[in-house]
């Protein structure tokens, strides 16, 4: 029984521990014992709570002296290490903060506290989270569990990493241009990119400043759907659209999607896919259409801007945050943020060229508004769209370019189909629905309208209905 704990999923340890089946002890040291055997292969979890133990021993006293519990009462999850996390070391991957103990939590780790979680740990990241690859010069490379000469995925990849090999049940991650999603088709687990502003990006570093606000985003990834949504009720800030018919759908309402309409896509003419992506996303559309959507081959209007607007709004404020977080130690910069700080200007040009950089700003973010409105409007009456993740799964550590149906492109740009939904702000979860011929997981994409987080998570229970048997370590 130990050791099968960890092969449960976060709702099913909630019950056992509410039940008095186990206790919230029992949970933690199967999962401490898992760690030991597994994460040195793996280097998921780069810090463990010092007091995960104690965290769990009060958890079984509340049981016993009859407190009120949490929906996560003794249940242990794991934090992306960019996320701050009162009195467990918080580096953001970067020397700058190896060294770093918040004195507090972010809103959302202060939240999964209150819902009675405890905190294990926390995961591996690409140095200030820039993707696709979660390596860094503090802890070094997270191995994908499915084959570890290939990533986990950036940068979010610890997260995804350590749920699927099963160190932990589930947790959060950040994204900004798939950092949650692109690690969750990576490693075959389910991940949450919820709706711009939804979840309080409070306490993550890079903070979302700027125009980076726009996109932005802090989710759970968890193996199942069903722990995807009970993460996001405990984190996610009330909206008036909660109750609303469509929001009340809620993860495993399936039957209440019967008759909705989703729209489909491989190709978005940038970036090509291979041949089992494609099947994938025709594995999910059966899924979905035995649900009983109507299924429609189509492609929204803007889609294949995001990319191209992702850049213009968003790499060069990531890049001079950059800058102005290491000026005067810009040595300590790992190989990535360096290239980074390289892109930018350290002095910022002159007026002119300043003056220049704002126009184009502006004229980026009001392209980003006009072609928002288009897709807001298709999508009245198409409120799912299923689509790729990225052009390939988990690829080699260190690859700057992938080969896709004989075309060399680079990883950036082969992962262009997760950049519309932070670009129009939309929410989008992934869900695994393949495999490559090498046995690594293919997730699909299924994006929705502001605040539908709950439609889209039905969505995806409908295809894991039918894909879930598939994608176990």
């Amino acid at each position: 029984m130990p050791e099968e704990l960890t092969y449960k999923s976060a709702s099913e340890l909630a019950e056992l521990i509410r039940s008095r089946a186990v206790s919230p002890v029992e949970v933690v040291e199967a999962h401490l014992r898992r760690i030991e055997q597994v994460n040195p292969a793996l280097n998921a979890i780069v810090t463990l709570a010092p007091d995960v133990v104690d965290q769990a021993r009060g958890a079984e006293s509340d049981l016993t002296n009859g407190k009120e519990l949490g929906v996560l009462h003794g249940v242990p999850l794991t934090i992306k290490d960019t996320i701050d996390t009162k009195g467990i070391r918080t580096t953001s991957g970067s020397r700058l903060r190896a060294d770093h103990v918040p004195e507090r939590d972010a809103a959302v780790v202060a939240r999964l506290k209150a819902a009675g979680a405890i905190i294990l740990g926390k995961t591996n990241t690409s140095e200030m989270a820039i993707p696709y690859e979660t390596d860094n010069p503090v802890f070094g490379r997270a191995n994908n569990p499915y084959a570890r000469r290939r990533t986990a995925g950036g940068s979010s990849g610890g997260e995804a990493a350590a749920i699927a090999a099963h160190l932990s049940p589930a947790g959060v991650g950040s994204d900004l241009s798939g950092s949650i999603r692109v690690p969750a088709h990576f490693c075959g687990i389910a991940g949450l990119k919820p709706t711009a502003g939804r979840v309080p990006m409070d306490g993550h570093v890079p903070a979302a400043t700027g125009p980076l606000s726009i996109g932005a985003c802090i989710g759970p990834m968890a193996r199942r759907v069903k722990d995807l949504s009970l993460l996001f009720s405990v984190t996610a800030d009330a909206t008036q659209f909660e109750v609303s018919s469509r929001e009340s759908v809620g993860a495993l309402g399936i039957a209440a999607l019967r008759g909705f309409r989703v729209a489909s896509f491989v190709d978005e003419g940038v970036a090509p896919v291979t041949d089992e992506t494609r099947q994938a996303i025709e594995s999910a559309l059966s899924a979905l259409s035995a649900a009983g959507l109507e299924v429609t081959q189509e492609k929204p209007p803007g889609v294949a801007d995001g990319s191209r607007l992702w850049i213009e709004l968003f790499s060069r404020a990531a890049a001079e945050q950059l800058r102005e977080m290491y000026q005067g130690r810009e040595a300590e910069a790992g190989p990535v943020v360096r290239r980074a700080l390289l892109a930018t200007d350290r002095k910022g040009g002159d007026m002119e060229a300043r003056i220049a950089q704002a126009e184009a700003l502006a004229a980026a973010l009001v392209e980003r508004e006009r072609l928002r409105e288009e897709i807001l409007r298709w999508m009245k009456t198409t409120p799912l769209l299923v689509m790729p993740v990225g052009s390939v799964p988990a690829f080699a550590h260190g690859a700057a370019r992938v080969d896709v149906r004989g075309q060399s492109i680079s990883i950036f740009r082969a992962f262009s189909y997760s950049h519309a939904a932070n670009v129009f702000g939309l929410p989008s979860v992934v869900v695994p629905a393949g495999v490559s011929a090498e046995g690594l997981p293919i997730g699909v994409q299924i994006v929705g309208r502001p605040f539908e987080e709950r439609t889209i998570l039905g969505a995806a229970a409908a295809i894991e209905e039918v894909q879930s048997s598939n994608f176990s370590l």
